[in-house]
């Protein structure tokens, strides 16, 4: 065997490398993490029936139409149709984020030799750890679950001794979560359900702790769904957030930084993005004792925003955010919706998802906004949520 091979490649020509260059780097690409080709074919698949799952319209083209009008309107409107607008915008953007990022729908800081799954998995246990001593049997809550990524992370970093309830607002996002614990082996401990976080369905005093990732910025009120949140808590207990915010560099009369504020939110489905004095109020308004706060982005050398920039390494994720990426995934895109591989309006919704991409890297580039300004509170031993 070692002769016959020793003689396959002894008389190969450079043509034939040549010819076998392309499945070669096809090969490379998919042994590594990215896994391209399954990832793509598996994210063809889901658009594919996309239309079949939708909650707010009976179609791509129209969701897209519908979502981007609702940005055209006041703050005041958007936040009233809260519901159409963080569904609408779920319900059309969740397949693109799997593809594109993976399970867990959040950013991190990535330390030197580190994976970006890695990364993510890290940032997820050092919230949790803001929950004290989680003993075996107690019971947590994901505020804003997206498709359970972090709950399945943190549910087996916990050693399944601890039960996580997960809740979303978009019905598809359930289904496939569950459907993801189910593969995981961890359907007994998480559950996705769901639920508006504004009016939460489970009862007073329940959890254990609870946390959220990136999700609450996505309420019409912070002291609202911090309220509830505090009501399903036992006293004693501690909630644990990362939130979007705009930072104290951020300036209200600078044309540059609305612009770029705006593409945050149109491109993430956000009423609003408040500042981080305005969340810390909040939280206190609703009876949390605010133990630490601090933003995870102000820091040296925190790179959350670099996987959101533009890379010519054909094997990073990045790639798809340099101009060449961004045209062929665009253009892509437009010929399977001539083809009716993937509803209309696909491509008009990858766009949108490439402003708020481009938003959140200037965002970050310029230091006005921080998807990582961390809040830990604790509702009181002596809490009744009479008093609320």
């Amino acid at each position: 065997m070692g002769n016959y091979l020793a003689t396959a490649l002894s008389s190969a020509t450079w043509s034939d490398y040549q010819k076998a260059m392309p499945i070669a780097i096809l090969l490379a690409m998919e042994l590594s993490s990215a896994k391209p080709l399954s990832r793509s074919l598996t994210f063809l698949k889901q658009l594919w029936g996309q239309e079949s799952k939708l909650t707010c319209n009976d179609n791509v083209n129209k969701g897209i139409d519908e979502y981007n009008a609702l940005h055209e309107a006041s703050v005041d409107d958007r936040n009233k149709d809260y519901k159409k607008l963080v569904n609408s915008y779920y319900d059309l953007a969740t397949q693109f984020y799997e593809w594109g990022w993976g399970q867990s729908f959040h950013f991190s800081h990535k330390c030197k030799g580190e994976s970006f799954y890695e990364a993510t998995r890290r940032h997820e246990y050092y919230l949790v750890s803001m929950l004290g001593a989680l003993k075996p049997g107690s019971e947590i809550v994901d505020v804003g679950c997206g498709i359970g990524g972090p709950a399945r992370n943190i549910a087996a970093f916990l050693e399944k001794q601890v039960k996580v309830k997960a809740m979303t607002l978009n019905p598809y996002q359930v289904s496939r979560g569950n459907e993801l614990c189910a593969k995981r082996g961890l359907g007994d401990v998480v559950e996705l359900v769901q639920a508006d976080f504004m009016h939460s369905p489970f009862e007073d005093d329940r959890f254990d702790g609870a946390y959220a990732i990136e999700a609450t910025c996505h309420a019409p009120d912070r002291v609202g769904v911090y309220k509830e949140i505090y009501r399903t808590l036992k006293p004693g207990a501690t909630f644990a957030c990362y939130e979007w915010c705009m930072t104290d560099k951020y300036d209200p009369e600078n044309e540059e930084h609305n612009k770029i504020k705006k593409y945050i939110e149109e491109g993430d489905g956000l009423p609003d993005i408040i500042s981080t004095h305005a969340c810390a109020d909040a939280l206190k308004q609703a009876g949390f004792e605010l133990m630490f706060e601090r933003d995870l982005a102000d820091v040296p050398g925190n790179n959350w925003f670099v996987p959101l920039t533009p890379s010519w390494n054909i094997l990073s994720q990045r790639f798809q955010f340099n101009w060449l990426g961004m045209f062929l995934t665009t253009n892509a895109l437009r010929i399977f919706e001539t083809i009716f591989v993937v509803p209309k309006g696909t491509s008009k919704t990858q766009q949108m998802l490439q402003r708020g991409g481009i938003g959140c890297a200037r965002g970050g580039q310029t230091q006005i906004f921080t998807p990582m300004y961390l809040m830990v509170g604790k509702k009181p031993l002596s809490a009744s949520n009479d008093e609320q």
